[in-house]
């Protein structure tokens, strides 16, 4: 439940600053065990980077994460249950050679088996022969069945580096595997740690492509809404910060006994000077509305041959309906890294669909950009995926930058700080915090 106003009590046993995803996942495991919370946003909205805006009946998201059925957070974290999704069906196009290819109904919740079948459908281009297109399966079947400590303990590199020693040809590797893994990590160099790099294919390959219906926002939406009410408030600026006391601008001090930061990680060091601002990837989202739709699948397609700035697009009024006016076409487009100059960047961007969709895009009308320069946190090796989120008792740290840097992370990043609390109140969790080795 959201407030712009804060209580006569001006106190909490925990406040929270940042109602991103991290920030709401420990507040929901913090109420769930009878502790009193007040999250803090300084922004007029919640949700972070993921947010999404009503432009002409559109809901046109900012960031262009893709999240997979595997993420056991999205099951576990109270408040989102019955979540509703769209999937991504078939789950993967892919443009190589001036067409389209697909690779099937990639990703199973049933059976890591489902995506090798699928994948070895594929005709030849971009994935190769027939025992081309075995090893990949057979590869990805292994992946997915792989326990995450084994996955941890292998040796670190670059995910670029990995991928040429992975065994799989070169074809198979450019024209499926470097693209999909692009788009999943928001990295088009593959500079991220190789550990990251199979714990993200592996998400993708044990799980199912899809975004959740509404927009992004419908996450943060459904874990405040189920909050008691009063715990989150908006437009609350922080202006400094202890274990015991927190100072608003706007409202004065709020007596807590725990302090969370759950804000980006910029943010945090600037609250909190000493910890560590990592490096980040750039994301650009744009927003078209066509005539007609360019693709009638609601699949993800992607760019192997990376002729573009687009690394992956999809006709988002096709996956879920719900995203645009009845009738309208919506098609979202991501570019990672450094764009083209705003002048030209929107030209350049058509330019690019027209090839991935085959089809003019003159009379595409440009809907929304959004840039964000800091989206993703970088996740280089060496990349401690657990870093600590309890400082000193009543300090606690949370957020994607303190975990994997997706949903998934943000999450359980949240309930990793929210047990961490609780332990040191002596208070048993109400969710119990499952072990590393199970964590995807």
């Amino acid at each position: 439940m959201l407030s712009t106003a804060l209580s006569t009590a001006h106190h909490a046993d925990v406040v929270i600053i940042g109602a991103g995803l991290a920030g709401l996942s420990a507040a929901h495991h913090l109420t769930s065990a009878g502790v009193t919370v007040s999250v803090l946003e300084a922004a007029p909205h919640i949700g972070g980077r993921m947010a999404t805006d009503q432009v002409d009946g559109f809901r046109l998201d900012r960031g262009g994460r893709l999240l997979t059925t595997s993420y056991p957070d999205l099951l576990r974290t109270p408040g989102l249950e019955g979540v509703a999704v769209r999937m991504f069906s078939p789950g993967v196009l892919v443009h190589s050679e001036g067409r389209n290819y697909r690779t099937g109904a990639v990703g199973s919740a049933r059976s890591a088996l489902t995506v090798a079948r699928a994948l070895a459908s594929a005709p030849r281009p971009p994935l190769g022969g027939a025992v081309d297109q075995a090893r990949l399966s057979a590869a990805l079947g292994r992946l997915a069945a792989t326990p995450t400590a084994r996955l941890l303990g292998r040796p670190e590199r670059t995910a670029g580096e990995a991928l040429a020693v992975r065994g799989l040809p070169a074809r198979t590797v450019n024209g499926f595997i470097r693209p999909l893994l692009t788009a999943l990590l928001c990295d088009p160099e593959l500079r991220t740690s190789s550990r990251c790099a199979d714990l993200a294919l592996r998400a993708f390959a044990r799980g199912r492509l899809f975004v959740p219906a509404g927009g992004s926002a419908t996450l943060p939406d459904m874990l405040a809404r189920t909050l008691p009410e009063g715990t989150v408030r908006t437009d609350v600026c922080v202006t400094d910060t202890s274990i015991n006391c927190v100072s608003t601008k706007e409202h004065g001090e709020i007596a807590c006994r725990s302090l969370v930061l759950a804000t980006g990680a910029r943010t945090a060091a600037e609250l909190l000077p000493g910890l560590r601002v990592p490096d980040f990837h750039s994301v650009t989202v744009l927003h078209h509305t066509a005539p007609a739709p360019p693709l009638a699948e609601p699949a993800l397609l992607l760019d192997a041959d990376r002729e573009g700035p687009v690394t992956h697009t999809a006709v988002m009024s096709a996956v879920d309906p719900s995203r645009a006016p009845q009738g309208r076409v919506l098609i979202s487009s991501t570019v990672l890294g450094t764009p083209p100059p705003a002048a030209e960047l929107d030209r350049t961007v058509r330019a690019h669909l027209a090839r991935l969709y085959g089809t003019p895009t003159d009379d595409w009308e440009l809907l929304a950009v959004h840039h964000d320069p800091e989206s993703v946190p970088a996740m280089n090796p060496p990349h401690d995926l657990r870093r600590p989120v309890r400082l000193l008792s009543g300090l606690y740290v949370c957020g994607d930058h303190r975990d994997m840097n997706t949903v998934q992370g943000a999450l359980f990043s949240g309930r990793r700080a929210a047990h961490a609390i609780l332990r040191d109140l002596g208070v048993r969790p109400a969710y119990e915090t499952a072990p590393i080795a199970a964590v995807a």
